[in-house]
């Protein structure tokens, strides 16, 4: 059964994590907010392999992006999955946008995210539940 939009961005905005995939293709897990049609991301201190990761060359090379967020288990019948596409900008830093992510994950409250963080313009909701 498709979902409605706002049923998408409900079970969107619930999920923990999504995969955020830019041009490529390369395809990353990704902790994320929702504020209205906007999804924010941010680089943060969890070690990676260089401070300038391909999701931002990739993003400032083309902006479109597609997240994915979806829901398994062994009883099917429970099956669902929400995909955003849309434009992502990248940004040195946003404070407003990092207070979401802070309140969403108790992980930040210790260390919050640095930067840069990622807005991602939500053009099209779809979704399939079972």
């Amino acid at each position: 059964m498709n979902l409605a939009v706002a049923d998408c961005q409900r079970r969107f905005a619930a999920a923990r994590v999504a995969r955020l995939a830019t041009i490529g293709p390369h395809v990353v897990p990704v902790v994320f907010a929702v504020t209205e049609s906007t999804v924010v991301i941010a680089i943060d201190h969890k070690p990676k392999a260089r401070r300038e990761v391909r999701r931002l060359t990739n993003i400032r090379a083309n902006p479109a992006v597609s997240l994915l967020v979806d829901h398994y288990d062994d009883d099917w019948s429970t099956l669902w999955w929400v995909r955003a596409d849309g434009d992502a900008v990248v940004v040195p830093m946003a404070d407003d946008a990092v207070d979401l992510l802070v309140a969403k994950y108790p992980q930040y409250q210790e260390i919050r995210p640095a930067g840069p963080v990622i807005l991602v313009r939500v053009h099209t909701w779809r979704g399939w539940a079972a």
